[in-house]
């Protein structure tokens, strides 16, 4: 800019490091590089161009040379054939030797002239009787391979010209022999006489048309012959073209065939087994495919291919039938032939299994119409579906493979399978095997537990197979030795890592648990059926060990706490979804276990929980969303009962926090009449939002007079107002509930009849308890079993009846147990009900009144009428019990307990009272204290009570004879002991002692003695008199 007094000239730099003469040079280096390749492509361009050229000369003068044969053809033989005799077959003769040059399966001239060959050569050699010497002459030795070459050649051109014509022939392709006018009869009907077994080419033949991907037209044809009306109305006689393959699907490469092993994207397995429902069609065939040899190639074969991970089946051209189900159906429906072999090979059992289980994960899953979709207490489905698209099959595909996986095919397959597994005998066996025999079923078990209708596959594996017994022997004899590593090593679908009890327990679980909701209290008990007692509680520990590994040692990666898996998840991770099964199945089964142990004791309630859980698991079992609380979710059972009792009450004191107005200011008041207590809590109660039932709520009672009551409810007269409602909701004189024989609240099945709004009044008696419960407060109400259980949304089964009907419970186990022929009583699938005097008659099943019960039908009969009066009887009432109950306790909260546990936290603990517990938590006013004579006596009075007078005492002063769950330090308020008189004269010691339950409070006047002070209290909590309120 400005001159700097230098005046020589700076040198020019190119930064970019290369001089012109560089840049200059690479230029024609680029520009040689591109000419030289648009020379390449020119040259490449004339060389296809040459070829183009070249090609279309030959087809051109082939097309005239076929055109000269055909007319010289012609008119030596003629149009139709007129001039042939059975010389023109031979050798010599140039009649087969031209027209196998020129023929074109879509001219029609040259389809005439083959179907009028073809009647020809089929009328000599019927004439005849010898096909071959037809067409070598005298010699067939020397001009074998002439032959040879012309009979495949004719057989093909046959199949050809069917194949390209078969559109035209739609209502043609389905023949008999017997329609031999019909073109395509008469053409199959040649390929049969060129297919039969005596032919000494027959193998060269089929060889041929296998290479030139025979089944692939045969499936085109078949494909097009179902379309068509005759394809829908077959009948029973055999067609030309199941003839054809009958002849064809013998030749397996196998002895004494020596046709060449088919490529097996092109064999028989897959081009025609993948046909829709093709037995229906072909039954004949079905009988040859039968064969055990047979099947037992071809399913080798896709084994094979499952094995390889070979995708060998054709792109389906309908969603409703997918190639993978049609192939699983017409395999399915062959095995029990091939199962059903005295001599069956445990290999062959092995493969059908293997092929089975491959297919079956591949469907959807088969919705069943049964109650089982009603009944699964855990819905057995929830592992399958997961934000994926639904697949939906063909009702007739569905029905042939849930009927191919019959009673039969289960006991044949587990029969076959388990034949050489030792079931616990010193005798020496393959450890190998065994394991290889229970992982392949188990596999295919899983498969079909996760596809198929459960409820009937389940009844068979439980009664009419020994997989319960098998599997249980095969982990005992595991956990003995503790070696499980020899399954995943074995099977390809499990990696080495994968533990070994994995398989076993997803079957035996769900199949054992089936057979627990069936057998019935003495078969468990006394019989030790299916299991013994102490075989059950090692069991017991072997799920416990197996469950704690899945859910806490060795967790999934990504916590399930929704229903499922989605399907791709299963198709990327298949031990991700075993272990997510397994863990789901045994928690299912053990909180069975735990019923049944409820029930009658016959193990320590502690076997069932984890050995490890401690305050660190605890605490982060609070917390939504960790390992620990997933665990609580799904397997309570392994936490203690009072760590789960702790992490209950916190979570209601955080509601109570969240919700709640303190002390007087409560945004929720009633005011009751205690003459119309009930009606006045429902119309009040019922108009409250969820929000609201959840906050506080002060009552003020008004009396008989109609004049409001003294007093400013602080929680005291609340605690009051809940206990008196409590008892008078559920009392039975109200018709809301019956009682059982052993004195157990259930609803009442006929409170229509007592109540015009008898379901509005369940919803708030549900929400009336749960309040109770929210606020802490025991109530004193006994509860059936199997009404608890819908607290839970649990079904009840049969061993649930004697808790209900004892006596009904005893006629069904004798008809359960009858020798003799049940139709003989004249007993039918209807029930009677009798409610009230009112005798009506329901039907167990559509059509039951006609449906006699039956030594094969008494099962079904028994599980219905259980059905009936545990589940249907009461299913309204419990429904709207539940709803308002769930408004204030969350079914994740409840479903931290049985139901048995969930009685203790409504009524407080069984066990007898604390008497020094309760001392430590003991308030005292009015001039009491600790170490005050009146106080010293009264607590060795009472610990000189029997427990059932400590009980007595208990409901006296807090309204329930049970004590808080977590001891008295959680008595809410806590209890306390006032002095009721202000001196010792003789008319304060005359008194007897009262209480005040809505507020925890005893008044106790200052007794001279010990013994009236024993005297006194005896009386008042005897007479169950003194409820007051101060």
């Amino acid at each position: 800019m400005f001159f700097s007094g230098d005046p020589s000239t700076r040198k020019r730099v190119d930064l970019g490091g290369r001089s012109t003469k560089e840049r200059d040079a690479r230029k024609l280096l680029e520009q040689t590089r591109m000419e030289r390749n648009r020379r390449l492509l020119q040259k490449q361009q004339n060389s296809a161009a040459l070829k183009i050229q070249r090609f279309f000369r030959g087809r051109r003068a082939m097309a005239i040379e076929r055109s000269k044969v055909r007319h010289d053809f012609c008119e030596a033989y003629g149009d139709n054939c007129q001039n042939v005799d059975r010389h023109c077959f031979e050798p010599d003769s140039r009649f087969l030797r031209q027209f196998l040059f020129f023929f074109k399966a879509q001219n029609s001239g040259d389809f005439v002239i083959l179907v009028e060959m073809c009647r020809l050569l089929q009328n000599f050699t019927h004439s005849s009787g010898d096909i071959v010497g037809l067409f070598s002459g005298v010699d067939y030795s020397s001009e074998h391979n002439l032959v040879d070459f012309r009979v495949k050649k004719l057989a093909f051109t046959c199949i050809e010209a069917i194949h390209q014509n078969r559109n035209r022939l739609r209502d043609q392709l389905l023949v008999t022999p017997e329609e031999a006018s019909i073109s395509t009869a008469i053409l199959m009907e040649t390929m049969s006489l060129l297919l039969d077994p005596k032919l000494p080419c027959v193998c060269k033949v089929v060889s041929y048309l296998q290479k030139r991907n025979i089944f692939k037209l045969l499936r085109e044809i078949i494909t097009t012959a179902k379309e068509s009306p005759k394809g829908q109305t077959m009948t029973g006689s055999i067609v030309s073209l199941e003839r054809v393959l009958m002849l064809i699907v013998p030749h397996d490469g196998r002895e004494p065939c020596c046709c060449p092993v088919v490529d097996p994207r092109w064999s028989f397995s897959s081009m025609i087994l993948t046909i829709p429902l093709i037995w229906q069609l072909f039954p004949n065939l079905k009988v040859v495919f039968a064969n055990p040899s047979l099947s037992q190639h071809y399913i080798h074969q896709m084994a094979f291919c499952i094995g390889k991970e070979t995708h060998v089946l054709p792109i389906d051209t309908s969603t409703e039938f997918p190639g993978y189900a049609c192939l699983l159906g017409n395999t399915l429906e062959t095995a029990n032939v091939v199962l059903s072999q005295p001599e069956c090979p445990l290999d062959m059992a092995i493969d059908i299994a293997s092929v089975a289980t491959f297919l079956l994960e591949t469907l959807p899953p088969v919705k069943s119409s049964e109650r089982e979709s009603r009944q699964s207490s855990s819905d057995e489905d929830d592992m399958l579906i997961d934000d994926v698209p639904e697949l939906v099959l063909n009702r007739a595909l569905v029905q042939q493979i849930t009927n191919a996986i019959d009673s039969r095919f289960l006991q044949q397959l587990t029969n076959v399978l388990f034949h050489e597994v030792s079931r616990g005998s010193t005798q020496a066996y393959d450890e190998d095997k065994e394991a290889l025999a229970i992982g392949t079923a188990s596999s295919f078990l899983h498969a079909a537990f996760n596809t198929l209708p459960l409820e009937r596959i389940m009844t068979i594996l439980a009664y009419r197979t020994e997989l319960v017994a098998v599997l249980w022997s095969y982990m005992k004899r595991c956990h003995e030795k503790q070696k499980w590593s020899s399954m995943p090593k074995l099977l390809s679908c499990l990696p080495g890592d994968a533990p070994g009890w994995l398989l076993p327990l997803v079957v035996f679980c769900p199949v054992y648990k089936h057979m627990l909701t069936i057998v019935d209290n003495e078969e468990f008990y006394e019989r030790e059926k299916p299991l013994s007692l102490q075989d059950i509680r090692l069991l017991i520990i072997i799920l416990k060990q197996a469950l704690w590994q899945l859910l806490w040692v060795n967790p999934l990666t990504q916590l399930n706490t929704g229903k499922s898996l989605s399907n791709d998840l299963s198709k990327k991770n298949p031990v991700d979804l075993i272990q997510n099964r397994v863990g789901v199945v045994i928690s299912e089964l053990l909180s069975q276990l735990q019923d049944w142990n409820n029930r009658q004791q016959f193990t320590s309630s502690s076997d069932f929980q984890a050995d490890t859980v401690n305050e660190y698991f605890i605490s982060q079992a609070i917390m939504e969303g960790t390992r620990a609380n997933y665990i609580l979710m799904q397997a309570p059972f392994l936490i203690p009962f009072t760590s789960r009792v702790k992490i209950f009450t916190t979570q209601l004191a955080t509601a109570r926090q969240n919700h709640g107005s303190p002390g007087i200011f409560a945004r929720n008041r009633f005011t009751i009449r205690r003459d119309h207590i009930l009606e006045d809590a429902y119309n009040q109660m019922s108009a409250l939002s969820e929000d609201d039932l959840r906050g506080s709520i002060r009552v003020q009672f008004v009396n008989e007079l109609g004049v409001e009551e003294a007093g400013i409810d602080g929680g005291g007269i609340f605690k009051d107002f809940m206990e008196k409602i409590t008892r008078a909701a559920f009392d039975v004189q109200y018709g809301l509930f019956k009682e059982t024989s052993d004195h157990m609240l259930y609803p009442n099945p006929g409170s229509g009849m007592v109540h015009e709004q008898h379901l509005q009044f369940f919803h708030f008696l549900g929400t009336l308890l749960a309040k109770a419960m929210f606020e802490g407060i025991l109530v004193d109400i006994p509860f059936a079993t199997f009404f608890l259980s819908k607290l839970k949304q649990k079904y009840n089964y049969l061993n649930d009846l004697p808790s209900l009907d004892p006596e009904l419970y005893r006629h069904l186990i004798f008809l359960k147990r009858y020798k003799g022929d049940i139709s003989d009583l004249e007993l039918y699938f209807v029930i009677l009900n009798n409610e009230y005097g009112e005798r009506t008659e329901e039907e167990l099943l559509p059509g039951g009144k006609d449906m006699r019960v039956t030594n094969e039908n008494v099962i079904t009969f028994i599980h219905l009428v259980s059905n009936h009066r545990l589940n249907f009887q009461i299913r309204q009432q419990s429904t709207h019990f539940l709803r308002g109950f769930q408004q204030l306790i969350p079914k994740e909260w409840i479903d931290m307990f049985n139901e048995h546990e969930l009685q203790v936290i409504m009524s407080g603990s069984v066990d007898s009272l604390d008497i020094d517990d309760l001392r430590n938590n003991t308030n005292y006013a009015g001039g009491y204290q600790e170490g005050h004579y009146v106080i010293d006596m009264f607590w060795e009075i009472m610990k000189g009570f029997s427990n059932e007078n400590q009980k007595k005492f208990l409901k006296f002063v807090t309204g329930c004879s049970r004590g808080p769950l977590l001891g008295f330090k959680y008595l809410e308020p806590s209890f306390c002991i006032q002095r009721a008189a202000g001196s010792a004269s003789n008319e304060s010691v005359d008194r007897l002692p009262t209480s005040a339950t809505c507020m925890n409070l005893l008044k106790l006047p200052p007794y001279q003695s010990k013994e009236q002070l024993e005297t006194k209290l005896m009386y008042a909590i005897s007479a169950e008199a003194g409820f007051d309120l101060s």
